[in-house]
């Protein structure tokens, strides 16, 4: 059986255009769809579902990507998202990447409502303030994922979740758990100090240091921390907010760690920490 011929050739369809123009911030706001490129990016969207609605609602491929990646189209068609084979110049015109990978999904939106994620009661939350870089904010969710927080804050200082290199440095756990967006950061505070979330800046000067406060045990109860701008951190008016304002202590010669390193830092120290407070094994044991 010949293979499957693209449907997609040119790239001045204007399905392709449609497409395209997700890469903009005022079209994704308009149509609520936001591109997911990769194949990690498209299985997880693929198998999300908000309120047992399909995040998934379109993918293109090209004809090699759907063959290697027979499994994610499945799960695109099972989702009851439209399929397109394309050329490469077609995929290439979507991507916002200078490799593409052959596959690009388009997904409804799928932040949640800060006061849904109150609801919830969450034990660990990132909280961005005025965080512009879309690759630091997408890390810094990621890192979140993997620490085992609850939720992640975008404030209405930050960048866009649904900006492309955001979504691309998520690595798919922007679809792994809930993300509420465009909070002001005093109601996020207030919202969750009224949670019972302890809020706790990172500040490269914060008067507590990170050790310390393992160490006297303050880290163990539900936490959110507080991560501010890539260039000047947190303005005083939001450090104020906060219950602790802490540092991650710089033990060698470096002048500074970078703000998804250093969230990483911060948010793996709240894990341990809650992790043995109540009796599991911390994340760092073997």
């Amino acid at each position: 059986m010949p293979p499957a011929a693209p449907e997609l050739i040119s790239p001045r369809s204007p399905r392709v255009a449609a497409a395209r123009r997700l890469a903009r911030r005022n079209f994704r706001g308009k149509e609520r769809l936001f591109l997911a490129e990769g194949p990690q990016a498209v299985r997880e969207a693929a198998a999300h579902r908000v309120d047992g609605e399909a995040t998934l609602v379109e993918l293109f491929a090209t004809v090699e990507a759907a063959e290697r990646y027979a499994d994610i189209v499945g799960d695109a068609r099972a989702a009851g998202a439209r399929v397109h084979l394309a050329e490469e110049e077609v995929i290439a015109d979507i991507s916002t990447t200078v490799t593409p990978q052959g596959v690009v999904g388009i997904c409804r939106f799928l932040d949640t409502p800060f006061e849904d994620v109150l609801k919830a009661r969450p034990r660990l939350v990132a909280v961005l303030a005025h965080v512009r870089d879309p690759g630091n904010a997408g890390t810094v969710l990621r890192c979140a994922d993997a620490a085992g927080a609850e939720a992640v804050v975008l404030t209405d200082a930050s960048v866009d979740l649904y900006n492309p290199k955001a979504v691309r440095a998520s690595v798919g756990s922007l679809f792994h758990l809930p993300v509420a967006v465009g909070v002001p950061v005093e109601q996020a505070v207030a919202g969750l100090k009224d949670a019972g979330v302890r809020i706790v800046a990172a500040d490269g000067a914060g008067e507590d240091d990170l050790d310390d406060e393992l160490d006297k045990g303050t880290m163990g109860g539900p936490t959110a921390w507080v991560f501010g701008n890539e260039a000047w951190g947190l303005p005083e008016e939001t450090r104020a907010l906060a219950d602790a304002v802490v540092r991650v202590p710089i033990h060698g010669k470096a002048e500074s760690l970078n703000l998804a390193t250093a969230a990483a830092v911060c948010l793996y120290a709240s894990a341990r920490a809650q992790r043995a407070s109540t009796g599991c094994r911390s994340v760092t044991d073997s």
